[in-house]
């Protein structure tokens, strides 16, 4: 097996023309926070993620798809605190909700639906992932929750109040 840090080709399995084509397309996404909100008893911190020329028209269709899914969180270990992200994807519409539960771990699920349906929201596919944008939402809140929650001083009240009020709004790649 080759040491490709030091290999100027790829392997044939990396299919470079769609790879070039998707770094050629790449883009800034608008990200804005919508509030934290009481949601089947969890502490949602809300974001709205934009694609060019998309809208997030609220966050009702987003805080319906959490409360269903947080209504059995208990079950996954949920510590009552999650993260929802509202996506005017490109291509469809997309709602993740993302839960703090036991253990240092999370939970992930993932929803998506035709542009501007929210009706039509389903479960994603198994394994589906988050995209770039989203990813970067949910890294950014991974360090504000280890920042004010885990590693945060005074009591756990206090340090949830920081980790809400801390949000993040503008561009992402």
């Amino acid at each position: 097996m080759a040491d490709l840090r030091t290999v100027s080709e790829a392997p044939a399995s990396v299919d470079l023309p769609t790879l070039t084509s998707l770094a050629d397309t790449h883009h800034a996404r608008v990200v804005r926070p919508l509030g934290t909100h009481e949601v089947a008893g969890h502490l949602v911190k809300a974001y709205g993620i934009e694609a060019p020329g998309r809208q997030v028209e609220g966050v009702g269709a987003g805080l319906a798809v959490a409360e269903a899914h947080l209504g059995s969180a208990g079950l996954r270990g949920s510590l009552g605190v999650a993260v929802l992200l509202v996506h005017a994807g490109g291509d469809g519409d997309y709602v993740l909700v993302h839960t703090w539960i036991e253990g240092d771990m999370s939970d992930l699920a993932v929803f998506v639906g035709p542009v501007g349906e929210p009706e039509g929201l389903r479960p994603g596919r198994q394994g589906l992932a988050p995209c770039v944008w989203e990813a970067a939402v949910l890294a950014y809140e991974r360090d504000a929750w280890v920042r004010h929650v885990l590693d945060g001083d005074g009591e756990i009240g206090a340090r949830l109040a920081a980790w809400s009020a801390e949000v993040l709004e503008g561009e992402v790649r």
